[in-house]
């Protein structure tokens, strides 16, 4: 791992709570006892989510302390993992299409679509650490989106518009940062700016549909 990023991990830590927060009002209250009739095919993308969420998490501190092998396991192991993560949204875009409200298919359809082609590239530059590590950031950045849009409205009480607006402006701060950083590291910055023109076509979108 390139020393300026060998604290990583310790960032991807602080998804943890965030997270904890985000999904406590729609699922960490109701757990174990959860309401008759509760989809069961939340309780499997929840299992999935934080499986995917611990093994993005341990990554990098496998890499920190030299266990390239069982990195490489792990790694692997997602090629199980990530097409059943993102096919268990499947369920919940079937529901709202059959609701009617097909706007509202964008969040998680447009997350599903910044993370498969982050996580594809990850795996793409396996072999070129650099680009490896910023893909998966970029990849993990996409999180955020459906963190700060439950955040937004049940703790803050902001509206769909602001709660948005607040996310692409915390992901493309972040993304701004790590580019200068890298700028002045003299390492490639590249996948940054991929990843800020990604975000920035969700953001169009998004306004497109929803102002």
């Amino acid at each position: 791992m390139e020393r300026s990023y060998r604290y990583l991990g310790y960032f991807f830590l602080l998804l943890l709570p965030i997270i904890a927060l985000a999904f406590h009002p729609s699922y960490g209250s109701k757990f174990p006892d959860f309401e008759p009739g509760f989809d069961p095919f939340i309780h499997v993308h929840a299992i999935l989510a934080t499986l995917w969420v611990a093994l993005v998490i341990s990554q990098p501190f496998l890499i920190a302390n030299k266990k390239i092998s069982l990195h490489r396991i792990l790694g692997m192991f997602s090629y199980f993992l990530f097409p059943l993560l993102i096919l268990s949204f499947v369920p919940a875009w079937i529901k709202i299409i059959r609701s009617g409200a097909y706007e509202n298919i964008f969040f998680s359809l447009g997350d599903c679509v910044l993370l498969v082609t982050f996580y594809a590239l990850s795996i793409f530059y396996r072999k070129v650490p650099g680009k490896h590590m910023r893909f998966m950031i970029a990849a993990v950045l996409v999180l955020l989106g459906p963190t700060i849009g439950r955040i937004g409205p049940a703790f803050l009480g902001l509206d769909m518009i602001i709660t948005q607006t607040l996310q692409y402006s915390i992901i493309l701060s972040i993304l701004i940062a790590l580019t200068f950083y890298d700028i002045r590291n003299k390492k490639d910055y590249k996948p940054y700016t991929l990843a800020m023109f990604a975000f920035g076509i969700h953001a169009v979108v998004f306004y497109l549909l929803f102002l």
